[in-house]
């Protein structure tokens, strides 16, 4: 005890005994000596205390991530990062995550959802173990968005030694046959080339627990069922599943009931589809007018410092508006789906270090594309669903920062307009004469007449290019096809749209402040008024006597039809007068939108919902006051009354998988209806004619079924492990060549299964061979001895030859 007290003595020292400290390293000093003696005697907790104590010095508010509990390696990296305060979808997800809970997310494009999923993960996974294989799979739809995740875990995980394996289509499968044979920690993939590596390498994943989607309603809309329902069923029963999402449709309520357990619904969405920071802006002009207008924007409007990405329709938009810019001194680069993936990396690093302010895309870079530092967004061609403009508009206002939304709208686009603002929840307000904006978000207006001009001037050059010219006419051809498959606005709004073109005077958007000119305000007059005018006379009865045949027939006619004409000039005229603001004034879209029905089958499906408390209780609190009284002439009764579609039709039609059209074979496959003969006779006369249906096959050299001859035969399918049946194209044996190349089965007969235990041997593995098959794959016979064979074989030598001298030796006589 005298020895254990002594050497208490000598570690209790003070600062006061360190010669040559200042008062603030004589501080740090004793606030270390503090923790020591609180009993943190790990560096690992040691450090972490530190940098917590680090940011609470800062005034941090409560909550952060020094809150969460994480380790020092996982916290030390969010920080490097940059990350400071946790987003709303990262304050309610980590925590459940963290608590083993299967989540899905639903919170709009720049939330910070791929976070939200990667801090849990490496909290979970720590460090690297030697042997165990893949414990984390990360599925996205696009070759982008998983690069861009890709990039996420190597910053955020750059002081974990976990090792991470990409398996993207569009790669060398050898590279990632290689991969997966170094077992990583982490894999990201795409589930089309996800699903042909397991099913070559016959891989069992039974090791993975952490799996999350990534865009899960990307991954059903480019049609991957197929392959998440295969990789599911690969996967172990005690998986922990995560679904995250910017929006989340009621086909994936289905998929979440098959593969998640007792889930936990995160919708943060409910309330703002889009940052309070996103100015939007609609500008009404002609289809052609489009380019001028474009290029007055990227001069004029925006600073030199802003970047932009303009989305076109097409990838021969892409080429041709690129063309332009470039006539226009316009440095800019491009990203279209079918561009070489060399040159599309090169374009978006070229972007992304500010070496060009202007990118054009398709919408391939919708999603996948990450660009933080977005400063506007410009819609050349407006998209048709709702969805697709918030994913569009979604890569600007991102991280606290303000960005701006460009619409450029033609006359045939405003029934998408006015759908995208039923799907928002917001009414549209159309730009007045005379009247000031001080802010003008939401506005839609006309361009100014003047700068179509002043641009359409300088655009005369296209002309004389023949480059230019030619690109122009496979856009113009390309826009033709782009608008037979473009999904068609509702029927509503379609109406709407074309008593708005016909009643309403749209002025000029505020961005186009004339200020003292007043020759765009009596140009629009003017041509309002020769649309308007409408002669009182018709041809017929022009310069026609009182005996003409068509006067006495038009002035009949007049007369018969003046009662629905006025009617309709009166339901103009009533129209006109009220106020555009209230005309499409539409239902706020609060949390309480959502139908009983739905309510219901949410909870069925989800064990517990996190909805933003304090904005419902806002918006009942708005309800409360905006309540009237029933009158005897509403005969709807909110509680009784049912209505022919449901609340949220507008915004569950903007979130729908697909573009809106029904498929027609499949539905007319789903009510074919083959009816047997009622005789023995019309049976049998059935059966020969199917067996009369036969082709000569040139390949197989025999007769065949009709319909499975030609380039309608069905393609070869091989079935699964699941039971499912998949194209053969999945198993080329390109994984046993490549074993055979890299001469990976002469070293190690044991079999690979991808779960970390390649010592493992499969069933009927040992099985005994015969004939060819036994010959081909057996194993060539070592030449090499042991000393026991060896030494057999000189014996029986040496008796060979004491034989041999015996028989020499001549025979005695008798």
């Amino acid at each position: 005890m005298d020895a254990l007290s002594e050497s208490e003595d000598d570690t209790d020292i003070t600062i006061d005994e360190v010669p040559g400290t200042n008062k603030k390293t004589q501080n740090d000093v004793n606030e270390l000596l503090s923790i020591l003696d609180d009993g943190y005697t790990s560096e690992a907790e040691l450090n972490t205390r530190k940098l917590v104590t680090q940011m609470n010095r800062k005034k941090k508010k409560s909550g952060g991530f020094q809150s969460m509990g994480l380790s020092h390696s996982v916290f030390k990296g969010v920080i490097r990062k940059g990350y400071k305060v946790p987003t709303p979808i990262q304050r309610k997800c980590i925590p459940l995550i963290l608590s083993d809970k299967d989540v899905v997310a639903m919170a709009r494009t720049g939330s910070g959802k791929t976070a939200a999923f990667l801090i849990p993960m490496f909290e979970k996974l720590q460090g690297a173990q030697s042997g165990a294989g893949a414990r984390a799979l990360l599925l996205s739809p696009t070759r982008e968005l998983a690069l861009q995740t890709l990039k996420f875990v190597k910053e955020l995980g750059r002081f974990t030694s976990l090792r991470t394996a990409c398996i993207l289509g569009g790669d060398s499968m050898d590279e990632q046959f290689s991969a997966m044979h170094e077992n990583p920690d982490v894999t990201i993939a795409t589930p089309g080339r996800l699903m042909h590596v397991l099913i070559e390498m016959e891989l069992r994943l039974s090791n993975i627990h952490y799996v999350v989607f990534d865009e899960a309603d990307r991954l059903f809309e480019l049609g991957f069922q197929e392959q998440l329902h295969e990789v599911l069923h690969r996967l172990p029963d005690d998986r922990q599943t995560l679904l995250f999402s910017a929006t989340l449709p009621k086909q994936l309520v289905e998929f979440a009931k098959a593969g998640l357990n007792d889930p936990t619904l995160v919708r943060l969405d409910l309330d703002s589809k889009l940052s309070d920071q996103l100015k939007l802006a609609f500008l009404h002009l002609r289809e052609d007018d489009k380019l001028p207008a474009l290029i007055h924007l990227l001069r004029n409007v925006f600073k030199e410092t802003e970047q932009t990405v303009v989305f076109v329709s097409t990838k021969h938009h892409v080429e041709f508006v690129k063309d332009v810019l470039k006539l226009f001194s316009i440095n800019c680069s491009y990203v279209y789906s079918s561009l070489d993936h060399t040159a599309r990396k090169i374009n978006i690093a070229k972007f992304r270090n500010k070496k060009t302010m202007v990118l054009i895309v398709t919408d391939v870079a919708a999603r996948g594309l990450d660009i933080p530092m977005l400063d506007n967004v410009i819609n050349f061609s407006f998209p048709a669903k709702s969805k697709l403009f918030v994913h569009r508009v979604g890569r600007v206002a991102r991280a606290g920062r303000t960005g701006t939304a460009y619409s450029l709208v033609c006359p045939e686009e405003l029934a998408y307009v006015i759908d995208l603002h039923l799907f928002l929840g917001r009414p549209l307000n159309f730009a007045k004469t005379g009247q000031t904006y001080q802010a003008w978000d939401n506005v839609y207006g006309r361009v100014s007449q003047r700068i179509i001009d002043e641009e359409q001037a300088a655009l005369q050059n296209i002309k004389n290019n023949s480059d230019l010219q030619a690109l122009l006419k496979v856009a113009q051809n390309a826009y033709k096809q782009y608008l037979k498959s473009r999904p068609a606005a509702s029927s509503e709004s379609i109406k709407r749209s074309r008593e708005i073109l016909q009643s309403t005077n749209i002025a000029l958007h505020p961005i186009y402040d004339e200020s003292g000119d007043t020759s765009e305000e009596a140009r629009l007059e003017l041509l309002s008024s020769v649309r308007k005018y409408k002669p009182n006379s018709t041809i017929f009865e022009i310069g026609a006597t009182a005996k003409s045949t068509g006067s006495y027939v038009m002035k009949k006619t007049r007369k018969r039809h003046v009662k629905f004409v006025e009617k309709h000039q009166q339901k103009l005229r009533k129209l006109a007068e009220k106020d555009e603001v209230s005309a499409l004034q539409v239902k706020e879209n609060i949390p309480e939108v959502v139908n009983e029905e739905e309510e219901e089958d949410l909870k069925n499906t989800f064990s517990k919902i996190v909805r933003p408390t304090n904005n419902i209780r806002e918006f009942t609190e708005m309800k409360k006051k905006k309540k009237k009284k029933r009158t005897a002439k509403d005969f709807k009764d909110s509680e009784f009354y049912i209505d022919y579609k449901p609340k949220d039709h507008n915004t569950e039609a903007g979130l729908s998988i697909g573009n809106g059209r029904t498929n027609f074979a499949k539905e007319a496959s789903n009510v074919t209806l083959d009816l047997i003969g009622d005789e023995d006779k019309t049976t049998r006369q059935l059966r020969q004619q199917k067996m009369q249906r036969k082709v000569w096959d040139r390949k197989k050299k025999r007769f065949v079924n009709a319909q499975d001859a030609g380039p309608t035969a069905p393609k070869k399918k091989i079935r699964t492990e699941s039971g499912a049946l998949i194209s053969s194209t999945y198993k080329k044996n390109i994984y046993q060549e490549w074993k055979k190349k890299t001469k990976l089965a002469d070293r190690d007969e044991e079999v690979y299964t991808g779960d970390g235990t390649s010592g493992r041997w499969r069933a009927g593995q040992n099985r005994r061979l015969s004939g060819k098959q036994q010959n081909s794959n057996s194993k060539i016979k070592s030449e090499l001895k042991r000393p026991e064979q060896i030494l057999k074989q000189r014996k029986l030598q040496a008796q060979k030859k004491k034989n041999q001298q015996k028989r020499r030796k001549p025979k005695g006589r008798r």
